[in-house]
């Protein structure tokens, strides 16, 4: 009798749960389609830098957890311990690889938006001798086209036309609008308009991006081990052909790179 209470005890013991795996903050600016923006009317997260980071935790071992901040200070909040690391469309610059290490995985510049078909023939920025295009003033790309306009007059061809406004969503509406042949803008947020503006029938990216630089993940310098472990897993993600998979979900396949360098935004920078 005592060993069947024995065995009733037995089985009606709970169960020990399995333990979650760890958690790995991930700070991250999520406004930014289609690295990391939320779903419509919701606050679910979703981009390649979220696919990517999935991704990575599944070969890590850990849980990553995507917790929205301010894009300036997320340098300052990763290395004040507040998040793991950082995965925000941030590009790899000398100046921040002083405070952080990156690891590189991601080649972003800018790109054009056209109509599709590409009526005008437009596959670089020389293409554009004698158009109207739209930009954002202020941005890297105003200044890669005055550039280009330049060697247009002095090679005996018109220049280029530049009408800017103060955001790029309002140089966007201009171009919907039919006021300019090219909308130029980062080749991420390009390529995302391409794939779903009128359901990605009416518009397509015009050549290829330039003015390339590349998106790192962040860490603390003072954390060398998870840098390590960051790249090793986004290495192992490269090879098994997850991450060709998920740049072409969110059609970013210009931006491959088939390695994945720590702080290698140095040799892209004049």
């Amino acid at each position: 009798m005592v060993f069947r209470i024995a065995a009733l005890l037995f089985a009606l013991a709970p169960v020990a749960a399995s333990a979650a795996p760890p958690s790995l903050h991930v700070g991250s600016d999520i406004s930014y389609a289609p690295l990391e923006y939320y779903a419509a009317h919701s606050k679910h997260v979703q981009g390649l830098d979220y696919d990517l980071a999935q991704a990575m935790a599944a070969q890590l071992g850990d849980r990553v957890v995507f917790e929205n901040h301010d894009f300036n200070s997320l340098i300052t909040a990763v290395n004040r311990g507040q998040f793991d690391f950082v995965m925000s469309a941030m590009s790899d610059t000398r100046a921040r690889s002083k405070r952080v290490d990156f690891v590189d995985y991601f080649l972003a510049g800018s790109g054009m938006l056209v109509a599709a078909g590409n009526p005008h023939r437009i596959f670089n920025l020389a293409s554009l001798c004698g158009m109207t295009v739209d930009l954002q003033r202020g941005t890297s790309q105003e200044s890669a086209v005055a550039a280009q306009s330049k060697a247009c007059t002095q090679i005996g061809l018109k220049a280029i036309t530049v009408k800017q406004y103060a955001t790029d969503d309002e140089a966007l509406k201009h171009f919907l609008a039919g006021e300019s042949v090219a909308h130029i803008s980062d080749y991420p947020v390009i390529a995302h308009l391409a794939r779903t503006l009128e359901g990605g029938r009416r518009y397509a990216v015009a050549g290829r991006q330039f003015g390339v630089v590349p998106y790192g993940i962040a860490v603390s310098k003072k954390n060398p081990k998870l840098r390590d472990r960051i790249q090793a897993a986004l290495r192992t993600i490269i090879e098994n052909g997850t991450y060709d998979r998920l740049l072409q979900k969110w059609g970013l396949q210009q931006g491959s790179m088939r390695s994945a360098p720590v702080n290698a935004g140095t040799k892209f920078e004049n």
